[in-house]
């Protein structure tokens, strides 16, 4: 999977309803369903996690899924296809995928719908994330 393919596919949901732990893009998404169904548009087939509240202080373990996923850890900016974790406020984190330069796709809860726009500056970067050319 190329970081192009995947911010295709991320942007082909744009305008799809959001809905708290949504996976399917005709009834709606949230942020991990957003990455999972441009995954799933990928050729990658994975049910990523759903048991999580809107506000929470932890991140679920991520490191083999990540790999499974054909993602590794990136530094720098953001470039097309990559996936950041960010943290909008101390209870609640939140994914996105780059688009363009300072462009990313998300599910906006309070847009009620999957936007593509610049994210908040002051949104600070938990990880961020690279697809690879090949699955691990």
């Amino acid at each position: 999977m190329t970081g192009a393919a995947l911010a295709q596919a991320a942007r082909a949901l744009i305008g799809c309803p959001f809905l708290l732990h949504g996976r399917d893009p005709r009834t709606g998404l949230d942020c991990i369903g957003v990455l999972e169904a441009a995954l799933t548009a990928c050729g990658i087939t994975t049910r990523l996690p759903n048991a999580y509240t809107l506000r929470t202080r932890c991140l679920p373990p991520l490191e083999t899924l990540i790999g499974l996923l054909g993602l590794r850890d990136a530094e720098g900016p953001a470039t097309v296809g990559d996936v950041l974790i960010v943290r909008p406020s101390p209870c609640q984190h939140h994914l996105a995928i780059a688009t363009a330069p300072g462009s990313f796709v998300h599910a906006h809860a309070g847009l009620r719908r999957v936007v593509e726009g610049p994210l908040p500056r002051h949104w600070p970067v938990v990880r961020h994330l690279r697809p690879t050319t090949k699955r691990t």
